[in-house]
């Protein structure tokens, strides 16, 4: 039988100031919403939120996450995760909003056996004059023929990127002053960060990711993303892109997580 546990909150748009101004309230709302939007890789994380604090270190060694954004959410909008543990590695989970509409949802795991991970393909740096080309269904499959640039990113740093407004809320293990690993906002945001990277776009949403941990990321940890375009595509009038993204530690080299991403490049109508 199903366990049912539910974890509430009040969300925080990380990205207020993001060159994607879908997360501004000025363009969010000339495309009718209400407001600039939390991003997709917030809500990803708080899918995440509880199961963390049920399997602890064992899901960010080997974790398993298909996160699905389905409608809106805003910042300082409170919001409820209700979780449903079908055994003792699997769950499913769903972000349900103060006016009770669904959010996202998620299937989250702990993987057993672990695929075998990816290797760094060493895939040339973006040069730091680099200015990315705006994003086009051609543009794309170029990409998709000759390869993308890579990126380097730091977990942890003065700042470091958290979900919730207090670094306390946070489970231990991700809190950047106790356990310091990192969470799944920012590594899922490496994945958004070398999207954008590679093409310029602006508005997008984020809409589904799968991501699968091989181990945490301590603070202070240098990661290298490598991206590669998977397909192009039309839905209703959006103009989509799929990559797969792999996340390494710059020191020894090793997979950390590797993501699926799927994004909106294009709205309808824009």
């Amino acid at each position: 039988m199903e366990d049912m546990n539910t974890w509430s909150a009040t969300a925080l748009n990380t990205a207020p100031d993001s060159q994607n101004r879908i997360h501004g309230d000025e363009l969010a709302k000339e495309y009718g919403f209400e407001g600039g939007l939390v991003p997709g890789v917030t809500i990803s994380a708080y899918l995440v939120h509880p199961l963390i604090e049920l399997w602890g270190k064992e899901w960010l060694d080997s974790g398993y996450a298909n996160c699905h954004i389905t409608s809106p959410l805003y910042d300082e909008e409170l919001f409820e995760v209700k979780s449903n543990i079908v055994d003792e590695t699997h769950a499913h989970t769903t972000l349900i909003r103060r006016n009770g509409v669904v959010s996202a949802n998620a299937e989250i795991s702990i993987t057993n056996n672990l695929p075998k991970p990816p290797v760094l393909r060493t895939d040339k740096l973006v040069e730091e004059d680099f200015t990315p080309p705006r994003a086009t269904k051609e543009v794309w499959n170029e990409l998709k023929s000759r390869g993308c640039k890579a990126f380097k990113f730091t977990w942890g740093g003065e700042d470091p990127l958290i979900y919730l407004k207090d670094a306390s809320d946070l489970p231990d293990l991700l809190q950047p002053k106790e356990g310091g690993f990192s969470n799944l906002c920012f590594l899922l945001g490496c994945s958004n960060w070398v999207l954008s990277g590679n093409a310029y776009m602006n508005p997008w949403v984020h809409v589904q990711t799968i991501s699968q941990n091989y181990r945490a990321v301590p603070y202070d940890t240098p990661l290298i993303a490598e991206m590669q375009v998977n397909s192009v595509f039309e839905k209703k009038g959006h103009e989509f892109v799929d990559v797969g993204v792999n996340l390494f530690d710059e020191e020894d080299k090793e997979c950390v997580m590797t993501i699926n991403l799927i994004a909106i490049y294009k709205l309808r109508g824009s």
